[in-house]
């Protein structure tokens, strides 16, 4: 055999061994993919959809590890709740309490706690668009397989799109409840001559203008029993009931 043969020989020995190690790579690759997403989607079934109401747990280092690079996929979940509760939930609480209707005698001294409390609902608005913005440009940049996908797509709605949607369903209830209340406290301002407020009692010396405030507590009332309905809905979506 001679030099140039052997050469030619070698050659080609080399290029089908790189090829068979490449496709060894490549299966070994697919396999691990493959089996990360497995992970992946078993976790979404049995931690996140099957159970009841919202549960977004935290996976455990080693449940991170078996995701792969899908882990990255459940951050776009978790940081939308994480933010939700931060930037909105807990500041809710701080503004449902400042803005707390105790009694009807108190609304005029209490105008100012009621004006805070609406404006801060316009920024708990924009907060909750901003996280939800934010979580489904995320996952717009998601590669899924289509059984992934699909997995994928019930556990999003489940624990962002729906509770995002529920939560902005209470603002235009809170808006119109503070607004009522609001002009409840202006009238009475106008007509406290014709008020005699004693503790949480109020006694109205008018009849026209007893007439009217009934009106609008009425009004306030029934705005309230809205609100009521949108906490009912929102506790429905958290509890799975």
């Amino acid at each position: 055999m001679t030099t140039t043969t052997r050469s030619l020989f070698s050659s080609a020995w080399l290029h089908l061994a790189l090829g068979l190690m490449l496709s060894m790579l490549l299966v070994a690759c697919g396999n691990k993919e493959a089996e990360q997403r497995t992970a992946f989607i078993t976790y979404l079934q049995t931690r996140v959809l099957d159970k009841p109401g919202l549960r977004v747990p935290t996976p455990t280092a080693e449940e991170k590890t078996s995701f792969g690079d899908y882990a990255q996929h459940y951050a776009v979940i978790t940081d939308f709740n994480e933010g939700m509760n931060r930037s909105v939930s807990q500041p809710m609480t701080q503004i449902m309490a400042k803005g707390a209707l105790r009694s009807l005698a108190d609304l005029p001294a209490r105008r100012d706690d009621l004006k805070a409390a609406k404006e801060g609902l316009g920024g708990l608005r924009t907060a909750l668009d901003q996280q939800l913005t934010k979580a489904d440009a995320a996952r717009a940049q998601l590669k899924q397989p289509d059984d992934l996908k699909q997995v994928y797509g019930k556990a999003y709605e489940k624990t962002v799109t729906t509770p995002a949607a529920t939560f902005k369903e209470v603002f235009p209830a809170l808006d119109a409840v503070f607004d009522s209340a609001l002009a409840i406290g202006d009238f009475m301002e106008k007509n406290k001559s014709k008020l005699q407020v004693s503790g949480a009692t109020l006694t109205v010396t008018d009849p026209a203008v007893g007439t009217e405030l009934n009106k609008m507590v009425q009004q306030l009332s029934s705005q309230s029993a809205a609100i009521n309905t949108a906490q009912d809905k929102m506790r429905a979506v958290m509890r799975g009931s």
